[in-house]
């Protein structure tokens, strides 16, 4: 099933990317971010959906960055799609945030850590938005049935749903790409995080380390395996991110990745 979105539908057979910095760091950033990312998926025809998030609520310590907030956020992010005409997906954390972010935000992201919260999968539906439900580190991919259903049940079959990578070990995660045929039985688009899938949860201690380097062949992969959609947290300078900068894409890096990703995307589809 193809979910229509502006004048573009997202599961058909043009590649949709998301991708933006993980958090609000400043206008500055996004503003950089969003004008390059829009130049690249013109160029290669590519839908794109900008990305970031208000808040970070689901930090490692009490003291890492999280955002400016909400209302200074959204501020931010309408900033972003009336300035270059982008929609916009963005994290939403508990049931009352919903409705506020559904004026600004295009798709409302559920967080994997909060994927089974009942509460705030209805209260996200009953918005009329595309709901992307990210699958949760510890759930295998057949565990996101009951969850698309509380979403169906709630009166939307505006559903996405995110492979994100699986909780193995320590401080690791491992992707499974059998996930993205056995959720694209649910009948909607599947999308597949590569920048989340290298994080070493906690792995620095009070903050989450990653590895960057294996980014594009996560998103190559997941192409060849068929997913609908990317997912991509992306930096001018990942070195001197405030939020999960060792496993976002460096800005200058992101042309060719998306190039090799759609050359991908399309053969499949053949």
């Amino acid at each position: 099933m193809s979910i229509r979105l502006n004048n573009f539908s997202i599961g058909d057979n043009k590649l949709t990317i998301l991708a933006g910095p993980c958090a609000i760091e400043s206008q500055s950033v996004l503003d950089e971010t969003a004008l390059e990312l829009k130049r690249i998926c013109e160029k290669l025809d590519i839908n794109y959906v900008f990305k970031s998030s208000y808040d970070k609520a689901n930090r490692s310590s009490i003291e890492s960055y999280r955002g400016p907030g909400m209302e200074k956020g959204l501020e931010m992010l309408l900033s972003i799609k009336e300035r270059y005409n982008l929609p916009i997906v963005t994290d939403i954390h508990t049931p009352d945030q919903a409705e506020p972010v559904s004026k600004v935000a295009d798709i409302l992201q559920i967080p994997a850590f909060l994927c089974r919260q009942t509460d705030l999968l209805v209260a996200a539906a009953k918005t009329g938005k595309i709901v992307n439900i990210k699958k949760g580190q510890f759930l295998s991919p057949e565990q996101m049935k009951p969850l698309v259903k509380k979403v169906e049940d709630s009166g939307s079959t505006r559903i996405m749903l995110t492979d994100r990578g699986t909780t193995f070990g320590y401080n690791n995660l491992v992707t499974d790409f059998r996930s993205i045929p056995i959720m694209q039985e649910s009948g909607y688009p599947v999308v597949f995080d590569a920048t989340h899938s290298v994080q070493m949860p906690g792995s620095n201690g009070t903050s989450t380390g990653g590895d960057r380097r294996f980014v594009p062949l996560l998103a190559k992969a997941a192409m060849a395996a068929g997913a609908d959609v990317l997912f991509f947290e992306i930096h001018p300078d990942p070195e001197c991110a405030l939020c999960d900068g060792a496993n976002m894409l460096y800005l200058k890096d992101a042309e060719k990745v998306f190039s090799i990703c759609k050359e991908i995307y399309e053969a499949v589809r053949k």
